[in-house]
């Protein structure tokens, strides 16, 4: 992947070649995996948990996002585009101090697309939130493949909950389903039915749920609930 001159750039154009970065160190990456823009693990039991974070520029508000994502995971890397004749962050030896002593690594993504490592995590920081990691692993492990490219802003996020959610509107189209026929596609079938979120769901006797006709225009033509409104109710309709 190569940047061309002029060529207006986003924070989604570094998440490929950074994301390959990371595989290539024996990572498997998704994107904007509770909004962390990349999370990472490796194979390792336990596994190493890693957040990216991506703006096209290092600068103090990157730092500050990884400040906020130390807490939920074991290496924090921030990346950016390599700034034109070294007069960028990466340059300042004291923006690189800094990254050091809070144990942050820096990865430069030049216009090749190279990504090179400009700063190593020196030493892993403790887990100070074990309930911030395992929430961001669970989510993590239960996404299927890899649905979001990381730095999106204002793009609806297909998460774990709502790929479950679809699996079982799927499943019912052919007629009703109890809960317990949908628990080979989701073990939370019971409550993505009785909460409902997306309003494709109704019960139609003791225990047996049926598709609303919202359901099954939503699922005949994949319509994607706003996701401004999703983190906060899922994070509810879970509990």
């Amino acid at each position: 992947m190569r940047f061309e001159p002029g060529e207006a750039l986003r924070e989604t154009s570094l998440y490929e070649p950074v994301k390959a970065f990371l595989e290539n160190l024996g990572f498997t990456a998704k994107g904007e995996i509770g909004g962390c823009d990349i999370v990472a693990i490796n194979g390792d039991d336990p596994p190493v948990l890693v957040i990216c974070e991506l703006k096209l520029r290092f600068n103090l508000e990157l730092v500050l996002q990884g400040v906020e994502r130390a807490a939920a995971c074991d290496e924090v890397w921030l990346a950016a585009r390599l700034s034109a004749g070294r007069k960028g962050r990466e340059s300042d030896t004291r923006f690189r101090a800094l990254c050091r002593r809070l144990g942050f690594g820096m990865l430069g993504v030049a216009d090749s697309g190279e990504v090179s490592v400009i700063v190593s995590p020196v030493s892993p920081f403790p887990r100070s939130n074990r309930k911030k990691r395992s929430r961001l692993h669970r989510e993590y492990v239960k996404r299927r493949g890899d649905t979001a490219r990381g730095g999106s802003t204002r793009q609806p996020i297909m998460t774990a909950y709502r790929q479950e959610a679809i699996a079982c509107a799927v499943a019912m189209r052919d007629g009703p389903r109890r809960p317990r026929d949908l628990k080979p596609l989701s073990a939370r079938a019971q409550n993505i039915l009785r909460h409902n979120f997306y309003g494709w769901f109704e019960r139609i006797d003791r225990g047996l749920y049926a598709l609303t006709p919202a359901g099954c225009e939503a699922i005949a033509n994949m319509e994607i609930p706003p996701a401004s409104t999703e983190k906060a109710s899922e994070t509810a309709a879970e509990a």
